[in-house]
């Protein structure tokens, strides 16, 4: 309040001394160019230069506002449009979520343009196209997706690779994935599609190149990882057999397969319980016997308990021996308890092979323990013996047979027809 006070003050003096000075002498102003000349006092000359800086002032205050006017414009447009595909990129992906297909590729595909992150609009609205089945505006989407962001080939790479595995395009899809691990060696998730074509594939020998890659990237976890190792080898050793032209060959090159796989796999379950079922389906049973005699001791299982008694290794007092020994810490296991009969039997010991089977049938009634006691009681010749079992364990026999009348025992004999 004091400082307007002091200006009025200030400015009453001043114009109190000019108006005086303006009285004692006008003075005179001479403006001449050419023939033209313009004569005025002082004050008036004064006054307007006054008049004119203060309309260039405010003519030019006007210009730059008229120019602020229009950035403004075009800001608020702009904005606008982003804030609109904004809305609709929201809108897009909640329709993606939804799986309205339709929707999610046209609101996404349409705000691509003036999004925040076009990259994402055009992927997105790429898989609803895919999910649609429309293929032509898949591609163009995700080619669309890499002009627009170019410094994101990986990213639309993969997205092309799996849309190409959706397909079953597995040629493309590995072409793609070749590429890609090109530019980038080091991606695990690269080398987790490349894994599953060649699995699609049926290409073993590149499944076991890259499993050391896998590893080595901690791109599998680890039971995955041996779930890979396992079903490799067990097609690679499927795989040998078919090299041999002979059985003697075939037996070669899937031993030489086996003995080449990392150590720590021929000490697999999975793996040594396909080898020993491979080598007994070539005939080398003798080969099989020590690899299943390590696995029952390791962890005793009945199917391969089973197995075992019905393969001829080299040895077969040793063999039975073997099985003798299980029997100590398992004495009632139907399993190898028939195992036991059947070593029992090769080895000649016919009236242990029949102790073995009856014990074994008494333990579990099975039909397979039923055949192999009734044959060798046929060619023991004790017939009476084989009538009593088969009548004490018809039920073994006919399972699942439906309740039907039967007649009483003496009544008449059907007439023949």
């Amino acid at each position: 309040m004091k400082r307007v006070f002091i200006l009025l003050l200030l400015f009453l003096f001043a114009g109190t001394w000019i108006g005086q000075k303006m009285i004692q002498d006008s003075g005179y102003t001479l403006l001449a160019y050419g023939q033209t000349t313009i004569e005025m006092s002082l004050w008036v000359f004064l006054v307007l230069i006054v008049v004119l800086f203060f309309a260039l002032h405010w003519g030019i205050n006007l210009f730059n506002r008229s120019l602020q006017s229009g950035t403004r414009l075009r800001l608020w447009s702009g904005s606008r449009k982003s804030r609109i595909a904004h809305d609709k990129t929201l809108k897009g992906l909640i329709a993606l979520s939804e799986g309205n297909w339709w929707k999610a590729q046209r609101l996404l595909s349409k705000s691509a343009d003036h999004a925040d992150l076009p990259l994402i609009n055009y992927l997105a609205a790429a898989h609803a196209a895919q999910e649609q089945g429309d293929e032509q505006a898949c591609d163009e989407l995700l080619q669309k997706a890499r002009s627009a962001t170019p410094e994101a080939e990986i990213a639309v790479g993969i997205n092309q690779a799996q849309t190409q595995l959706a397909r079953g395009q597995l040629e493309p899809c590995l072409a793609t994935l070749l590429s890609l691990r090109q530019q980038a060696p080091k991606n695990t998730y690269v080398m987790k599609l490349l894994n599953k074509v060649y699995i699609e594939l049926d290409d073993w020998q590149a499944v076991k190149q890259l499993i050391p890659l896998l590893r080595k990237n901690k791109a599998l976890k680890p039971e995955k990882l041996l779930e890979t190792e396992q079903l490799c080898y067990q097609n690679l050793l499927e795989l040998s057999i078919t090299e041999g032209s002979s059985p003697e060959e075939q037996r070669k090159v899937l031993a030489e397969t086996w003995h080449n796989m990392p150590g720590q796999l021929t000490q697999d379950d999975v793996l040594a319980r396909h080898y020993t079922r491979l080598l007994v389906s070539i005939g080398a049973e003798a080969k099989a016997e020590p690899v299943i005699r390590d696995l029952i001791n390791r962890n005793s299982d009945n199917e391969l308990i089973n197995l075992y008694g019905r393969i001829e290794g080299d040895n077969l007092k040793k063999q039975l021996e073997n099985a003798r020994h299980w029997l100590k810490d398992d004495p009632l296991n139907a399993d190898l308890l028939l195992t036991l009969g059947r070593l029992s039997q090769r080895n000649q010991h016919w009236g242990k092979a029949v102790t073995y089977f009856e014990q074994s049938l008494e333990q579990s009634p099975k039909a397979e323990t039923l055949s192999e006691l009734a044959r060798l009681l046929k060619n023991l010749g004790e017939a009476d013996k084989l009538r009593q079992l088969m009548d004490q364990h018809l039920s073994v026999i006919g399972g699942g047979l439906p309740a039907l009348p039967l007649p009483n025992k003496g009544t008449t004999k059907i007439a023949p027809l």
